[in-house]
Order: structure tokens, then C-alpha cells, then sequence
């Protein structure tokens, strides 16, 4: 098996025809020495709507940071397994960042800021019910496949994590530095500085904004702007993912 080791997730496939695969995702406890086993909805993209034969060339990810180059040895109604041929690894820049977004009432919106976010690398998720919205519940199962789909859509090899809270109560009290958004802040996000190893949680806000008793929760929280002009709330999560991506 050959081992090849590639550095940052922004740097994705320097290898020109790896550029329009097909990416599968299987849990890293369903590898075993040059093996790998996959089953559910991934086997049946495999068999039913992508066609593979036995011999066909596979690309799947633990996401852990590796994917692999296989080939297809065996189908069965319930398993599929692949063999491995090459092994790349990434590096995961966004490791210690973690993007604190809220419950929308617009499940729609919500969703695609979350899958936008996860293509642009953000890969560590918590979703909260703001003070000054109407959330509708929970559909985490649901918000975490999102997720992982994006993910292979993107090429990406680190299988995010999406977790919920009540309230930023259980922000505040975490090692991380948290960062604030406010339109009328002097400070852009640009000019933020980031530190590696340094553990930071981006907390943004509905579209009526932080109520008060939210703000003084995070209040230790550094502020900066995203824009001259207001943005709704899935827009300025999906630009603060793309401001990221450049800075690191």
C-alpha cells in the first residue's frame, strides 16, 4: 500500500485525476489492516445507483483525515469490501475552531449555511436556540447526515461534528476564545489573528440579533464585522467560512 501525505484541506487533490471521484464514507472501526468493509446507504449508492462491479476502483474516507484509494473485492447483500491500494492524509486546519450557529426558523436556510460551511472545511458544529427566534425543534440525525454528505461532496476526509446546546451558557464557560459578530464593530474579521493551538468558538446570532441576556453571557467575547451591510444569518456563517478558508 502506498502512503502519500498531502498537508491541508485547502491543498485537496494535487493529483489532477482525482478531481471528480466519487467519495464514500465508512467508520474507522470497519478497517482492518489493507481492508475496509462498508454497508447501509453507502453500499447501496455503490451497487444500486452508481452500478460498481467487483474489480472497480473505489474512493473512501474514515473520516479521520485519510482516504484511500481502493478496489471493490466482494458484494453481499448486507457488505461490501474494498481492498486498499494508496492512502492519503490531510491535516485538519480548522481542528480547534468551532462555528456556534443558531436554530433558524427556516429549516431550509439553516441547512444550507450548515452544508456550505462544511464544504468550505469548517468541520465542529454547535446549534443553539437564540432568545430572539423561533427555532423548530431538533433534527440532529438529520443536520449530522447533511454533514457527512457535504463532506463527500467536497472532497473532504474529517467527518464533521454536529452538537446542540440549550443555551451559550455552556459557551461561556469553555476554554475557547469566543468571537462576536456586529455590523458596526471597527474591527473585520480579516484582521482577526489566529492562533494555532488556540481554541476559538465563532458564535453568530438570528436575524433579530443576541438578545441582551446572550450578550452578557458571551460578553467576554472579542467583536468584529463581517460586512459594510447587514447579512442574514446563513449568509454571514457561510462568508465567515470563507473568510476562514483564506486566512488559513
Amino acid at each position: 500500500m502506498q502512503l502519500i501525505t498531502l498537508a491541508g484541506n485547502n491543498g485537496y487533490w494535487e493529483l489532477d485525476h482525482l478531481s471528480n471521484i466519487e467519495l464514500y464514507y465508512t467508520e474507522p472501526e470497519n478497517f482492518t489492516s489493507d481492508l475496509a468493509a462498508i454497508s447501509g446507504d453507502e453500499l447501496k449508492h455503490i451497487t444500486r445507483v452508481m452500478r460498481h462491479k467487483i474489480g472497480d476502483e473505489l474512493y473512501v474516507t474514515n473520516g479521520l483525515g485519510k482516504i484511500f484509494s481502493t478496489e471493490l473485492i466482494s458484494i453481499s447483500k448486507s457488505e461490501g469490501k474494498v481492498k486498499i491500494r494508496k492512502e492519503y492524509n490531510y491535516e485538519n486546519k480548522y481542528k480547534y475552531i468551532t462555528f456556534c450557529i443558531p436554530k433558524l426558523k427556516s429549516h431550509e436556510r439553516f441547512e444550507f449555511a450548515l452544508e456550505k460551511a462544511v464544504e468550505l472545511g469548517i468541520t465542529n458544529f454547535i446549534l443553539y436556540e437564540p432568545i430572539r427566534a423561533v427555532a423548530r425543534g431538533s433534527k440532529i440525525d438529520r443536520w449530522n447526515k447533511i454533514a457527512l454528505s457535504a463532506m463527500k461532496q467536497s472532497l473532504r476526509s474529517y467527518l464533521p461534528v454536529v452538537d446542540e446546546i440549550k443555551s451559550l451558557n455552556e459557551i461561556a464557560i469553555m476554554d475557547n476564545e469566543i468571537i462576536l459578530f456586529e455590523q458596526n464593530s471597527a474591527k473585520n474579521i480579516k484582521d482577526l489573528k489566529i492562533k494555532r493551538e488556540r481554541k476559538y468558538t465563532f458564535v453568530f446570532g438570528p436575524e433579530g440579533g443576541l438578545d441582551q441576556k446572550e450578550l452578557d453571557l458571551v460578553s467576554n467575547g472579542q467583536i468584529y464585522n463581517l460586512a459594510e451591510n447587514r447579512l442574514r444569518s446563513e449568509t454571514a456563517i457561510i462568508n465567515a467560512a470563507s473568510i476562514l478558508a483564506i486566512l488559513l
